[in-house]
């Protein structure tokens, strides 16, 4: 039985809606957008995609899922953390993705 890891599933990064559609090519976002409401909605996008409700991630794995998409994914996840879409423990070695 395989461990699912964020960084080896197939998940479609690009489905959704439209607007978070359009910020991806070829299954790489293209920029981290700037406006709060639309970033919002890419994070969202990200949690629901790219996290297991339930599960504990150490910060590399939560790394290698958002480098997946991005290669700034230290922003991407101080942008989680801070939406409070993921929840992080004091010593920063565990991640889950909240609620």
């Amino acid at each position: 039985m395989s461990e699912n890891t964020a960084s080896d599933t197939s998940v479609n990064i690009t489905g959704g809606s439209p607007a978070v559609a359009a910020l991806f090519s070829h299954g790489r976002l293209t920029a981290i957008p700037r406006k709060v409401a639309r970033r919002e909605q890419l994070l969202v996008h990200l949690k629901e995609t790219l996290f297991e409700p339930g599960r504990r991630y150490t910060e590399r794995e939560v790394n290698e899922a958002l480098l997946t998409v991005h290669d700034d994914f230290p922003a991407l996840r101080r942008y989680l953390i801070t939406a409070g879409l993921l929840t992080r423990t004091r010593d920063g070695a565990g991640y889950q993705r909240a609620a």
